[in-house]
């Protein structure tokens, strides 16, 4: 097996808090479901062919065209006004650093691996994310869907992060709280740590640097 030089870390769920806790927050605030949500970007896919979230991860779409859409749409699913400009807001509110991870990512830094952060997100939400924690500190590469038009789990939006690390696949070890961004890594020659929890996902990682 190639030795490991390189770290790419997922951002959302990884070096934060879990998404879900900010979204449940965001349902106790407005009372729509978490799973109409889900159910409003499925039905506008289905009626435009595109799905809306991919779409604005892959910075086709504006925030306030995506917001406008669910509006309208969960308004019309649960029967009375839904109003989502306001998410941003709440949603990163309820979204904390996951310092553990942060610290982790830092120590392998100055272990002198090269490390990356490919991240599935939103254009305008770029400011709001990176002050969540040191990124230029730590990470020598950052790619941001919205910025190179793909998103994970399609081969491209790796190959931009490895092309920009500059190594070869086999090189480097994704950390992702998605198994299928894991399973497109590894299909693409990377190592990969489904994360789930910071002791396990250290473990992990440290078997497979020392492998």
């Amino acid at each position: 097996m190639p030795t490991i030089t390189a770290i790419v870390s997922d951002f959302g769920g990884v070096l934060t808090t879990p998404l879900l806790d900010a979204l449940m927050a965001f349902q106790e605030r407005s009372g729509v479901p978490v799973e109409a949500l889900g159910t409003a970007l499925a039905r506008i896919a289905e009626r435009e062919g595109a799905h809306p979230l991919f779409e604005l991860e892959c910075g086709r779409i504006t925030e306030a065209a995506f917001m406008e859409a669910q509006s309208v749409e969960l308004s019309a699913m649960l029967g009375r006004e839904v109003q989502m400009l306001d998410f941003r807001e709440h949603f990163f509110e309820h979204m904390h650093p996951n310092a553990q991870m942060i610290d982790y990512m830092r120590e392998l830094r100055d272990r002198g691996y090269r490390m990356a952060i490919c991240t599935n997100n939103i254009r305008e939400w770029e400011p709001l994310w990176r002050a969540k924690l040191p990124v230029d500190e730590i990470f020598d590469v950052v790619v941001d869907s919205a910025f190179v038009g793909t998103r994970k789990p399609e081969a491209r939006i790796y190959e931009i992060t490895l092309e920009r690390l500059g190594v070869p696949a086999g090189q480097a070890l994704l950390v992702d709280d998605v198994e299928l961004n894991c399973t497109a890594a590894r299909e693409l020659g990377l190592a990969a740590v489904w994360f789930r929890d910071n002791a396990g996902a250290i473990a992990e990682i440290e078997q497979l640097l020392s492998s």
